[in-house]
């Protein structure tokens, strides 16, 4: 109830500032620790154990990246494979060189064409998605030290939540300011 009353008055949740790497991957275990799911981690370089903190895992659960294109990359190439056919022995059946009507191995390259571009494109598709992109705008992009991000800052970002009790917490993880973020 809290975020929904938040968001109504522009209130996105919080940013900390961390001194280094491990203080950042610290207070993300103890942020998630205390239940706090919406959290993102922003950092110049890339922290061994920062992902498995923020509570990403290897696989990607059920419908994971590899299996969404695996299904519909056999679906594409099933219809593609179905479509020829049914155009080459129902709908206009002709004989060519004494050849038989289903002539399957003259339908496999484009069914493999099909099912791999399909494959691909799921892929690409369902990364986005997963990814949440393209995002053109995000709060913590009118924080004036933000741009230290990409050099030398290391930041927490906190979406919703109890801001008093998650302010606290920030910066009992040594945080070196904790500051609101508007929408």
């Amino acid at each position: 109830m809290s975020e929904m009353k938040g968001a109504a008055n522009g209130h996105y949740g919080l940013i900390a500032r961390f001194d280094d790497g491990e203080a950042l991957l610290a207070a993300a275990r103890r942020v998630r620790k205390s239940g706090h799911r919406r959290l993102e981690a922003h950092a110049p370089f890339p922290l061994p154990g920062l992902a498995e903190a923020m509570g990403f895992s290897e696989g990607g659960g059920a419908l994971s990246i590899a299996r969404i294109a695996l299904l519909v990359g056999a679906i594409a190439a099933g219809i593609a494979f179905l479509l020829q056919w049914y155009t080459a022995v129902i709908d206009y059946p002709i004989v060519v060189g004494g050849k038989p009507l289903n002539s399957w191995p003259a339908f496999l390259p484009i069914t493999f064409k099909v099912g791999i571009f399909n494959s691909v494109m799921a892929a690409a598709i369902t990364m986005l998605v997963k990814n949440r992109l393209p995002h053109f705008y995000h709060p913590v992009f009118n924080e004036d030290d933000f741009a230290a991000a990409s050099a030398n800052g290391f930041f927490l970002s906190l979406r919703g939540g109890d801001g008093e009790k998650l302010e606290a917490l920030l910066r009992d993880c040594g945080a070196r300011y904790v500051r609101e973020l508007t929408l």
